[in-house]
Formats: C-alpha cells, sequence, structure tokens
C-alpha cells in the first residue's frame, strides 16, 4: 500500500519536466534556424552585390573591345596586308569576347589583352600616316625619278648585304652601350621636381661605354619615353625608328661623334601637355640596338 502511494506522488513530476525540456530544445533550434537564415541572406545579398559589380565592369570592358572593332572599320587605307592585318585583330577581339566564363576571369583577360591591343592599333596609325605621306610623294613623281628610286633601293638591297656581312663578323662585342642613367625632370628654371604641375621638361644623362670593336664616327641615339599607361610620347608621327623587324615610335633623338672611349651626353624632352602621374620607363636605342633603360616618378603634388 505505500509503495503504491509513493509511485502515484511521483509520477506527475517526471510527465511534467520532460515537456519543458521539449520547449527549451525548440526555442534554441528556432533561434538557430532563425539566425541561420538571416546569415544566409545576408551572404546572398553581398554575393549579389559583388557579382554586380564584377558584371558591370566586365561589361564596360566588354564595351571598349567592341569600340575597337568599329575603330578599325574607320581605318582608310589602300594596303592590302594592313586591310587583312586588321581583320585579322577584329576576329581575334571577336573571339575573345566570345570566350565562356566567369566575370573574374573575363575581367583578367580582358585587361591583359586590352593594353597590348590598343599599342597594336597605334602601330598602324602610324604605318597609316607613313604610308598616306609616302603615296603623296609618289604621286608628283615621274618615270625617271621612280626608276632612280629603283635603282637606289638596289643599292640599298647590296648595302644592307654588306652591312648584315659586317653586323655578323662584329657581332654582340661591337655593341655600344650606355651606363650611369640619371633621369631628372625639370621645372622652367631648370630645378628638379617631380610635380606634374612644374614639369616643363625631361633630361635624360648617359655615358656611351668604351668600346674598341665598335665603328666610330657620328651616331644618333635615340630615346623613347613610355608613359604609366604604355604610350609612347612623341613629338611627331614621324618619329618611327626599326627595331628587331618591329617599328618603334620614339620621344627625341640626339647625334654623337663617337670615337671609340667614354663619351657623356644628354638628351632633353619638352612638356607639351602628354605627361601625366604616374611610374614612366626611358629606353636608348643605338643602330638598332637597345642599349639601356631606366625609370622615373611623375607625383601629382
Amino acid at each position: 500500500m505505500a509503495e503504491t502511494d509513493i509511485r502515484s506522488t511521483t509520477e506527475p513530476v517526471n510527465k511534467s519536466g520532460a515537456p519543458m525540456v521539449m520547449i527549451v530544445i525548440s526555442i534554441v533550434l528556432a533561434i538557430g534556424l532563425i539566425w541561420l537564415i538571416t546569415k544566409y541572406f545576408s551572404q546572398k545579398n553581398k554575393m549579389n552585390e559583388m557579382e554586380m559589380v564584377l558584371t558591370q565592369e566586365k561589361d564596360s570592358l566588354a564595351n571598349e573591345l567592341r569600340q575597337m572593332i568599329y575603330s578599325y572599320d574607320t581605318l582608310q587605307t589602300d594596303n592590302d596586308t594592313l586591310k587583312a592585318d586588321f581583320v585579322k585583330e577584329q576576329n581575334r577581339i571577336k573571339q575573345l569576347l566570345s570566350v565562356n566564363a566567369s566575370n573574374a576571369q573575363l575581367i583578367r583577360t580582358y585587361k591583359n589583352e586590352l593594353g597590348t591591343m590598343k599599342e597594336i592599333m597605334k602601330s598602324y596609325i602610324v604605318q597609316i600616316d607613313s604610308l598616306n605621306t609616302r603615296n603623296k610623294m609618289l604621286v608628283v613623281e615621274n618615270q625617271g625619278f621612280k626608276e632612280q628610286i629603283t635603282q637606289v633601293q638596289q643599292s640599298n638591297v647590296e648595302l644592307s648585304k654588306v652591312k648584315e656581312e659586317l653586323s655578323t663578323k662584329v657581332g654582340i662585342a661591337s655593341v655600344v652601350q650606355a651606363k650611369d642613367l640619371v633621369t631628372v625632370t625639370l621645372n622652367k628654371k631648370s630645378k628638379e621636381t617631380t610635380k606634374l604641375a612644374n614639369i616643363t621638361k625631361l633630361r635624360v644623362c648617359f655615358t656611351l661605354r668604351e668600346n674598341p670593336l665598335a665603328i666610330a664616327g657620328s651616331k644618333i641615339v635615340y630615346m623613347r619615353v613610355l608613359r604609366p599607361d604604355s604610350l609612347v610620347i612623341t613629338t611627331s608621327s614621324d618619329n618611327v625608328i626599326d627595331y628587331k623587324g618591329n617599328r618603334l615610335i620614339y620621344s627625341a633623338n640626339r647625334s654623337v661623334d663617337y670615337i671609340n672611349q667614354d663619351v657623356e651626353m644628354c638628351i632633353f624632352l619638352d612638356n607639351t601637355g602628354d605627361f601625366i602621374v604616374g611610374n614612366y620607363s626611358v629606353e636608348l636605342y643605338l643602330e638598332g640596338d637597345k642599349i639601356g633603360k631606366t625609370t622615373f616618378m611623375v607625383s601629382k603634388r
């Protein structure tokens, strides 16, 4: 009888405790679920924003590439080789635009290709200007003058062969290198400054090395100044030199009487408004060889 009374008093306590535990667990799970849902939608919104930014940047780069396709259509030339090159570059751009990849991958690809494609187009424009100038001169020439040109060209071919044979014999050892390159930007009082607003000219000083194997005589040193956006600063579209089969735009040049000994010299370039803020590269060329390279910086303040 006593055992029956004890069971009847303890059983209600166990039954009421179990539901309370279940309620607490349910509340904790509900709070955890709400936190996870909130976290999910927060992350989703951030991802959507990032994707939107990437899409806008990709579309901007793609539009710039499409504009380059149109720009090739505006280039006018009668040179069949150049026309074929234009079509080739247009097809290359179209193929690049058809690549199926993520926005991030496309942005990297577009940025890597755009700089190269812009430089190629600038080179074509220089070639077209050069060809147009040459064609105007040829129109006013008579047949006898053309025959004379042919003879001169044949002589140039023969001279080129002789030069190539001599160059092969002399080789790399005969190249006159530049050393101790010092590049500074100057203000109107010829004082050194890096501030863009105060720069009036660039001065590049260096020494042509002594080389007893080089051919002495009058030589021309060409200087190329490349802006941070890879554009070459130049004073004329006719400023073009040949380098290993490529036509390069140069900024300025200076002749020097070389007698196989160290020669100190400087080349100046006026600031005509083409300078911008950033890091620049300076390259020196002599007789078809790159003989030196250095850098300098232009600041905003």
